[in-house]
């Protein structure tokens, strides 16, 4: 049997002022500092081999603080832009509240939760040249486009570390954890959308001998 950590980011600024995010590389808020920290002391007790993030810097500051906390600094770190949050297009920068008030509460929930309907497409711009291997930047994805992107990475990648006997840590995004579980543990498209993954909590996930999906569970403190 193998375990894999999950864990979305600590609360962000924009987590904190209600903005679509996204792709936006916005800093941790006071509170996601300590959440990470938190979720740190809660995974002493695993040694951990190499960790995954994505290129967005909440992601990298929360697996960094998560590892100082562990005492497990020392471990390699990978990052890759398949393990962004979606891309919100238009939204992101928006006021969630704002955009419900001008389009309605239906259509923003649409926005957020459909699988397949994409968010208004931002303008087009140059990749960064830290985004190698990626032909065009995003304009707006889906969840379903989340989900090409993180699964191929998982089956390519990371579940080769996780075979090989690596005690793997992946912080990323609510929208690219939630493409993960849902192929490992092949929920459907309509129940994928109502899972709800809070900022800072790790998320324990036991896999067996062929990596098939057994369990799920949210770590806790045990005092």
């Amino acid at each position: 049997m193998y375990n894999l950590i999950l864990i979305r980011h600590g609360q962000s600024e924009w987590n904190k002022k209600g903005l679509f995010t996204g792709w936006e590389d916005v800093p941790l808020s006071e509170k996601g500092i300590i959440e990470a920290r938190d979720a740190g002391l809660l995974l002493k007790d695993f040694k951990l081999t190499k960790a995954y993030t994505s290129m967005l810097r909440r992601a990298i500051h929360t697996c960094w603080l998560v590892l100082e906390e562990a005492n497990q600094m020392n471990i390699p770190v990978k990052k890759d832009w398949q393990l962004n949050e979606r891309h919100y297009g238009a939204l992101q920068g928006k006021n969630k509240q704002e955009m419900r008030e001008l389009h309605g509460d239906e259509q923003v929930h649409i926005w957020r939760r459909s699988f397949t309907t994409k968010p208004p497409q931002s303008e087009a711009k140059e990749v960064p040249y830290l985004y190698k291997g990626l032909d065009s930047f995003p304009t707006g994805e889906s969840l379903n486009d989340t989900c090409k992107r993180v699964a191929p990475y998982w089956e390519d990648t990371i579940s080769k570390d996780v075979l090989s006997g690596e005690q793997v840590l992946i912080a990323a995004h609510g929208n690219s954890l939630r493409a993960l579980i849902k192929h490992l543990e092949k929920i459907s498209d309509d129940e994928i959308v109502k899972l709800e993954i809070p900022t800072g909590k790790p998320i324990l996930i036991k896999l067996d001998k062929d990596l098939n999906f057994i369990s799920r569970e949210f770590l806790t403190s045990k005092e």
